[in-house]
Order: structure tokens, then C-alpha cells, then sequence
């Protein structure tokens, strides 16, 4: 049913005028608001929802949750996995999800032909819009979300915002601050002090430091981390290396991939003290990796929200010519890819870097207004480590709110809530008695489950035995090499990898052999980790909290080793508890 929307610039009264403020179940409605909120004369266009009353307390609900789940995209077709999110939540709240103006069905921007990686398409698009365009953006896509809880009788509304929904969650709260009676926001897009988006386009080098800061072994290391990988980069320029080309550094220093966060300072120490092996296998996951699509018409409302609510190093007002200037000097002068290039990177400045350039942005529309008022409400704040903004710049951000309180989540990267695993059950479970109570839960979330190692060894006498009980000193090395090779393949079926891991079906061992990657099951073939040993067998991982591992392993003397292995992997330890037996004896070894 579309109904006329009360235009206003402050939050209203919520008196229910939409046939759905009476559902019991799910009901799927529009409303028609103005273009622009300024002027109640303007184009209307059209604003789709989905509502769904409180699941066990139909029309006597304890609240309701606004949620947007990022993009910016179409929020709708996101419906189940937030509901999924939010889980028993929905039992005695209400969920309102609005489709922001611009995006799905929400009087979509469609441009055909529209291509973010072809720049050329990108002016038309918007010559194409019209200045209606401007219009599309969060600061008036909130007041939308307001007219549609007025619509339906709503009082106050519990944000949750994630990603993208996060600057949603900001410009309502700037907007109807006597509407909103919490928020949770997960990993928060942050704005400049004119209250615009940040994009940072940078290297962050510093999440190497901080993976490397945890390990004894890594920081044992010569120098830091970020100047080990600095090195790297001017060697590599300096001698080019086909196997390592610099574009694909780009993706191992990005640790969220904790495969790369394990590996990535000792791969790089290696390769500048003469061995390669353990940077090129890194390197050759990258090229081939599945990429978002970023072409069809109905990017067109993407690019509207991201360059309309955006900060960039460009004026806004400037010109197409004057802003590529602008670009030019920033990357150059201010080198915020270093130790890269864009010619590291085979990014042309003048059109790669930054495609809002071509797209206008005539008109002031912060998301959070500098000078906003902001109400004293609670609002949780999550994020991780390996996000876009660190912590540290979440948490000075969002001090502009009386009542934020930012919980840091150790090793995590973005969009925590919805995550799996172990980390993604523990801030669901936060969030969750957050939208209970409004109350910051004691609850520690963490994806710290490993511990950068400080080398790879390349014979079996650069690997220190392991002191377990039982073993003579000749099979506690036998062991130690084992075990090292068979965590080194473990290793890759971390469950906070990322596709650039998780997606192998095999990989050739460091120095030999193959590995083999099942659903719950690794399987060896003749691999060798260091030269003079090479290990077979199966390990298995139905989960994890255990593995077990049958192994033939064979040396240089020609006497095969038969060994057993237990232990619980994907742990902070730089080594975990082991047991197992090896040729018939049995051995233990508490964790270190």
C-alpha cells in the first residue's frame, strides 16, 4: 500500500497510517516521501520496507530494531541473514528493515553499461541521473527510515547497523535523536570532521607490526615487521622477481587471511636472507581470486551513496580536471599506499585510484553534521583489528556519542556479527543481550587463534626438538619436524580464513610433495616441509577443537617412522599440547 509520508526535518510523533502498523506476520510495504526532505513540494519517490511484529508478542512488542546490513546496498534481499543474526532477539522485538532510497526497489538508480573498474561509464551514469541524484544519499535515506516508523506507530527504534549501516546508524542518530533508544554498530564506517564518509585508500603495514607483537618467535626477528616488508617491496623493485610480483604483496600483508598473518614476516625474512620457497607459495594463492562484480545498472545507486556521502583527498566542488590533480598530488606527496607505488601496483592516478572523481557531488550533505546534536543514548560499538579503520580510530571517533562504548575484537577484520566460527558466536551473543537490556554484556570476543611463526626452516637440524616425555632425543626431533610439517598444512584450513585459503582443494608441499584439502580430512603426499624428510597420511579435522594425524614419514637413512599425532589446533600458543605415539611409543607435551 503507498501512502504519503509527512515530510520533516525533526523526529514526529509516531501515529500509525500504514495498513502494516496492524500485522501479526511479516508485512511488505512502501511509502511515498519527498526527493528532497528541504522541500515537501518535491519529486516523490518511493521507499520499500519489511516489517515483522515480534514473533512470540505480536502487537505488544519490547521494542524494535531498525537494521541495515551494509553495502550500500539493497537491504532487503539481506532480510534472512539478519534475522538469522538477531535470532531469539526477534522473539520480543519487532525488526523493520528499509530499503534505502536509490537501491532493490526503492525507486532504484539504473545505469546500463555502468562499470566501477571502467571510469568512462561513470560521468555518463550520472549525466544519465540528472541532478535528482543528489538526493540519493544517507542523510536523506534516514529521514525515510523516520517516516516509515511514524508510519507505523513506532516510538523509538534500536539501530543495528553494519558496515555501510554503521553511517546509516550516525545520520539517524544526527536526524531523529529522540527516536533512537540504542545502537549497535559493527565495524563502523567513521566520518572526517566535516562529517563526511572516510575511505581511506592505504597500505596498512601496521597490522603486520601487531600480528608480529603477539609471537616470541616473530619478535625475535631483526627489526620490525612493517620495515621487513619495506625492504621486501625495494628489493623486489629493484629485482623483479616473476614469481613475486608486487601487486600480489599487496593481498599477503593484508592479514586478515590469518594463513598470511602466520606466515607473512618470516615468508619475507626468508626471501631477503636467500630463500623464496615460503613468499612465492603466499604469493601464488593471489592471482585467480573471485572478485565482487562491480558492473550492471544497479551499481549506479552504490556509486550515489559512496561519492555523495564520501570524504576524499579532492574538493568536492572541484571539477573532474582539478580533482584528478588533487588525487595526483595526494598519492604522490602524502604516499599513502607505501612502501607501494601506484606504478607497484600497475594503478594508473589519473583514473584507477578514485572513481567518485567523475561522479558530481554539488550538494552539502554530511551524513553526521559537525555540529549535530547527538543524544545521550547507549550504543555498543564492535570492531577488529584487521578492519578498515583500526580500533584506535573507531574509538576516537565515536566519542562524539555521550553513551558509545567501542569493545575491540583481537585479529577479527570486518563484519563480525554475521561471521562463523567461535568469534562470530561470541559477538552475536553480545549483541544480542545488548538489544535485550541496552546494557555493554562482559562479554571478550576474540580471532586470535594462532601465533606468527619467526621462520621456515630448511633441514631437519634447523628444527629445535620438541621435549616430550617418553621420546629419545633422536624421535623428539623426528617429532618436532612432523608435527611442524603437519601444522604447516593445517594452517590452511583455519576457519577464519579467508577464500584466499579456504577455497584450495591442494597446494604442493614448501619443498616437495602434495597436500591435499577435504571437507574434514588433509591428506599428505610425500610432502617435505625441510629437505631429508617427507611425510604422507591423513589428518583429520572434523573440527576445531581436534586433530588427529596418521603419519609415514621417511628420512635420508632409509628406516620408515610411523607417528601419531593429537592435538588441538588453531589456538594462541606458539606451540599446543601434543600426544601421540611414535614408532610404538607414546609421548606427551603440554603446551608452551
Amino acid at each position: 500500500m503507498l501512502l504519503p509520508a509527512v515530510p520533516a526535518a525533526a523526529s514526529q510523533p509516531a501515529v500509525p497510517s500504514h495498513e502494516c502498523a496492524a500485522a501479526t506476520e511479516r508485512c511488505d510495504g512502501t511509502l511515498s516521501v519527498p526527493l528532497d526532505w528541504s522541500d515537501p513540494s518535491s519529486e516523490r519517490v518511493t521507499v520499500a520496507f519489511a516489517w515483522l511484529p515480534a514473533t512470540k508478542r505480536p502487537g505488544r512488542a519490547t521494542g524494535t530494531i531498525l537494521a541495515n546490513p551494509g553495502g550500500p546496498m539493497a537491504a532487503l534481499p539481506d532480510l534472512p541473514r539478519i534475522q538469522q543474526v538477531l535470532g531469539p532477539v526477534l522473539e520480543d522485538q519487532n525488526l523493520l528493515v528499509v530499503e534505502p532510497r536509490g537501491l532493490g526497489t526503492s525507486s532504484p538508480l539504473l545505469c546500463p553499461g555502468l562499470n566501477l573498474t571502467a571510469p568512462e561509464t561513470i560521468a555518463p551514469c550520472a549525466e544519465r541521473l540528472g541532478p535528482r541524484v543528489q538526493f540519493f544519499t544517507a542523510d536523506q535515506a534516514v529521514h525515510d527510515m523516520d517516516a516509515v516508523r511514524q508510519a507505523l506507530g513506532v516510538p523509538k527504534i534500536t539501530f543495528y547497523g553494519n558496515s555501510y549501516g554503521t553511517l546509516f546508524a550516525q545520520a539517524y542518530a544526527a536526524a531523529h535523536p529522540s527516536s533512537l533508544a540504542a545502537a549497535f554498530l559493527d565495524s563502523t564506517v567513521i566520518t572526517s570532521a566535516d562529517g563526511y564518509a572516510l575511505w581511506p585508500n592505504r597500505s596498512r603495514l601496521d597490522q603486520l607490526d601487531l600480528v608480529c607483537g603477539q609471537s616470541r618467535a616473530c619478535r625475535a626477528l631483526p627489526g620490525r615487521a612493517s620495515g621487513t616488508w619495506t625492504d621486501l617491496v625495494t628489493r623486489l623493485r629493484a629485482h623483479p622477481d616473476p614469481k613475486v610480483p608486487i601487486s600480489a604483496l599487496t593481498m599477503v600483508n593484508n592479514v586478515y587471511d590469518p594463513v598470511f598473518g602466520r606466515e607473512a614476516n618470516a615468508a619475507a625474512t626468508a626471501y631477503l636472507r636467500g630463500d623464496p620457497a615460503p613468499l612465492r607459495r603466499l604469493t601464488q594463492v593471489v592471482p585467480g581470486l573471485p572478485q565482487q562484480p562491480a558492473e550492471g545498472p544497479e551499481w549506479a545507486g552504490f556509486l550515489a551513496y559512496r561519492c555523495g556521502d564520501g570524504s576524499f583527498p579532492f574538493d568536492r566542488d572541484a571539477s573532474p580536471a582539478e580533482r584528478q590533480a588533487q588525487l595526483q598530488r595526494h598519492f604522490l606527496q602524502e604516499r599513502p599506499l607505501a612502501p607501494y607505488t601506484p606504478a607497484d601496483l600497475g594503478r594508473d592516478i589519473t583514473k584507477d585510484l578514485d572513481f567518485c572523481v567523475q561522479w558530481p557531488t554539488p550538494r552539502h550533505s554530511p551524513p553526521l553534521p559537525p555540529r549535530a546534536k547527538l543524544p545521550s543514548v547507549p550504543i555498543m560499538v564492535v570492531g577488529g583489528d584487521f578492519d578498515t579503520q583500526s580500533p584506535a580510530e573507531v574509538a576516537r571517533a565515536l566519542r562524539a556519542f555521550p553513551k558509545a562504548t567501542f569493545v575491540r575484537v583481537p585479529f577479527a577484520g570486518h563484519s563480525l556479527a554475521p561471521a562463523s566460527g567461535e568469534m562470530g558466536d561470541c559477538v552475536r551473543t553480545a549483541m544480542r543481550s545488548f538489544l535485550t537490556n541496552h546494557q555493554i554484556p562482559d562479554v571478550r570476543c576474540t580471532a586470535e587463534n594462532y601465533r606468527a611463526i619467526g621462520s621456515f626452516p630448511r633441514t631437519i637440524s634447523d628444527i629445535p626438538p620438541i621435549a616430550a616425555t617418553g621420546l629419545s632425543p633422536e624421535q623428539r626431533r623426528l617429532l618436532a619436524v612432523t608435527f611442524a610439517t603437519s601444522a604447516d598444512a593445517v594452517a590452511r584450513r583455519n576457519p577464519y580464513s579467508t577464500p584466499t585459503h579456504s577455497r584450495l582443494d591442494t597446494q604442493p608441499g614448501l619443498r616437495g610433495g602434495q597436500v591435499r584439502f577435504g571437507d574434514a580430512t588433509i591428506t599428505l603426499e610425500q610432502v617435505s616441509l625441510v629437505r631429508g624428510l617427507k611425510v604422507s597420511g591423513q589428518i583429520a579435522i572434523p573440527s576445531t577443537r581436534q586433530a588427529a594425524a596418521t603419519l609415514q614419514v621417511s628420512t635420508g637413512d632409509g628406516q620408515p617412522h610411523r607417528i601419531k599425532l593429537e592435538w588441538q589446533p588453531f589456538t594462541p600458543h606458539e606451540r599446543p599440547a601434543l600426544s601421540g605415539v611414535v614408532d610404538d611409543t607414546p609421548f606427551i607435551y603440554p603446551a608452551t
